[in-house]
């Protein structure tokens, strides 16, 4: 039976003909690592073939056709196997979430007390401080509201006194009514 190659989707391939670099990042906060370019050595002689062809054809010609086909085999090997090193290279850098599946970083977004992702499992402490100043800022704001609407009230002669019933027949008033709906009496 052949080789599996194991693969994630939080990963991006960088590699060309002439070698191979890959790009293994966080589902969660989207940072990640790459790996460093490694050349491969049938790929840089094909392109001085190519080049060769491509200046002097007929017998070069023929030899860089050769060297393509060659490379095309080759190069999905060397690939394959250039993968699977990067992968247990960087894999120790990152953990799949049991619940979610998610692969993450474990330095930002691991939570290893939980054995879980942070979006499973968030960071209580963090969590607290972050509720902390959200209420902290719908306190500012509801500060600046109540600041207006102190000044609206200072502009109706908030200092009136507003009867909640008639004084003549207790009949209750609306707001601010300067006379009774029920008996036109004085309320104010």
């Amino acid at each position: 039976m052949a080789d599996r190659i194991e693969f994630v989707s939080n990963y991006s391939d960088r590699s060309t003909h002439q070698g191979f670099q890959f790009e293994f990042y966080c589902n969660r906060c989207g940072s990640g690592y790459r790996t460093p370019f490694k050349a491969w050595a049938v790929g840089a002689a094909s392109a001085v073939l190519d080049t060769a062809s491509g200046l002097f054809g007929g017998v070069f010609g023929s030899v860089a056709n050769v060297g393509e086909r060659v490379r095309s085999a080759t190069w999905e090997k060397a690939h394959d196997e250039a993968f699977a090193a990067a992968s247990e290279e960087l894999r120790p850098s990152f953990a799949q979430c049991p619940r979610c599946s998610t692969w993450v970083c474990r330095e930002s977004c691991w939570n290893t007390k939980r054995g879980l992702c942070k979006g499973c499992a968030p960071d209580l402490g963090v969590e607290m401080s972050a509720a902390q100043a959200s209420r902290s800022v719908e306190e500012v704001w509801a500060h600046a509201a109540m600041g207006e609407q102190d000044k609206r009230l200072d502009e109706q002669e908030w200092r009136e006194t507003i009867r909640a019933s008639c004084p003549s027949c207790e009949a209750p008033l609306a707001s601010n009514a300067k006379f009774c709906p029920e008996c036109g009496e004085r309320a104010g």
